[in-house]
């Protein structure tokens, strides 16, 4: 994966392609890393379980976060991303069909970066996308990652 990668948190099959042929549409040519569930988000994000071998030294340079997920609901997953050293500082996009005030609120105050709701019209959802890419992978800049410590 020479470009940086984009971690997709997204269960529902109609959704997940959706967003990779909005990707595709706007020459976003960063690797797009499929996860169905909070679960595996969290196996991929730390390698454990099926992920267990994934190189740890490559982060994704934004996550895409469902909220209405299987075994482990979007909230309790940026929870866990935002108590992690390791994760605590990714940037994390929850992008979900939720309209719901009270989720918006719950996504920033456990740490999230944006809340987008998801469009239903194809070429509206393509723009978002494509708005999206440009930021989150060519205009934002990420904090520096974190060094180990150097014995004295």
């Amino acid at each position: 994966m020479s470009q940086p990668i984009i971690l997709l948190v997204e269960d529902n099959a109609d959704d997940e392609l959706l967003t990779v042929r909005a990707f595709a549409k706007s020459n976003v040519a960063n690797d797009v890393v499929v996860v169905r569930d909070g679960v595996e988000a969290l196996d991929w994000l730390f390698a454990t379980g099926d992920h267990a071998t994934r190189d740890t030294s490559i982060d994704p340079q934004v996550i895409l976060l469902d909220l209405k997920l299987p075994r482990l609901d979007g909230l309790e997953v940026l929870r866990r991303i935002r108590a992690d050293a390791r994760t605590a500082l990714l940037p994390v996009v929850i992008m979900t069909s939720s309209s719901e005030d009270d989720d918006v609120v719950k996504s920033y105050t456990l740490g999230a970066n944006s809340y987008i709701r998801k469009p239903v019209e194809f070429d509206r959802f393509a723009e978002v996308v494509k708005n999206l890419g440009l930021y989150w992978l060519v205009l934002n800049q990420r904090p520096p990652q974190p060094r180990p410590a150097v014995a004295p």
